[in-house]
């Protein structure tokens, strides 16, 4: 009987091991799963900042020519001549975000559309469980929309001496901003900026 138990916990035993290796495993891959999951929602966090900050300075960029449109009464053409994305701007949030920036460009149309930013992370994924990831990273890509708030613009001709001088933008949250070509300065658009224009991310 003594000999039966001794045989059975031999065999008990390369069991044992194999089921302490399987468990180990899996241990390894959840944590390589999770560790992926977090490097890309780290990614896409970057890849967030990167597209919004983008539009951000892309709207800072052409507020002298918006303001400079409207007493030449080019306001529509401006709002559809194509316009450069800044980049440099989207690389600097990326990698303050620990991500490179891959790819950045702008879909050009009337008031001034998207901008797409395309991003890399720098650590990779690297687990024992899964060959090749070592070199494998994060990527994510985010769009972010400079939308023009106040559409249908209207001038008017302030001092009555047959130049209009007089801007009125009647948004679409009901704010009304007037401007006269005696405000147009640098300054002007500071202030005006984040009334007639929305910035923020849209679904790819």
């Amino acid at each position: 009987m003594i000999r039966f138990l001794r045989r059975d916990r031999g065999q008990a035993f390369p069991i044992y091991i194999m089921m302490v290796a399987g468990l180990l495993f899996l241990a390894l891959a959840f944590f390589a799963v999770g560790k992926a999951s977090a490097l890309r929602n780290g990614s896409q966090g970057a890849a967030d900042a990167a597209a919004l900050a983008a539009a951000q300075k892309a709207r800072d960029n052409f507020g002298p020519g918006f303001l400079g449109s409207l007493p030449l009464n080019t306001l529509d053409i401006f709002l559809n001549a194509p316009f450069a994305a800044p980049c440099a701007e989207a690389a600097r949030l990326a990698a303050a975000n620990e991500a490179d920036e891959k790819l950045c460009y702008p879909t050009p149309g009337y008031l001034r559309d998207r901008i797409t930013v395309e991003v890399e992370g720098r650590k990779p994924v690297d687990s024992p469980v899964i060959p090749g990831s070592e070199n494998r990273k994060a990527e994510a890509k985010a769009t972010a929309v400079i939308e023009f708030n106040c559409p249908n613009p209207k001038a008017f001709d302030f001092n009555s001496d047959g130049v209009q001088d007089l801007f009125v933008f009647t948004c679409r949250t009901g704010e009304i901003v007037k401007i006269t070509t005696a405000e147009i300065t640098p300054g002007l658009w500071e202030t005006v900026s984040r009334t007639l224009f929305d910035v923020r991310l849209v679904d790819q």
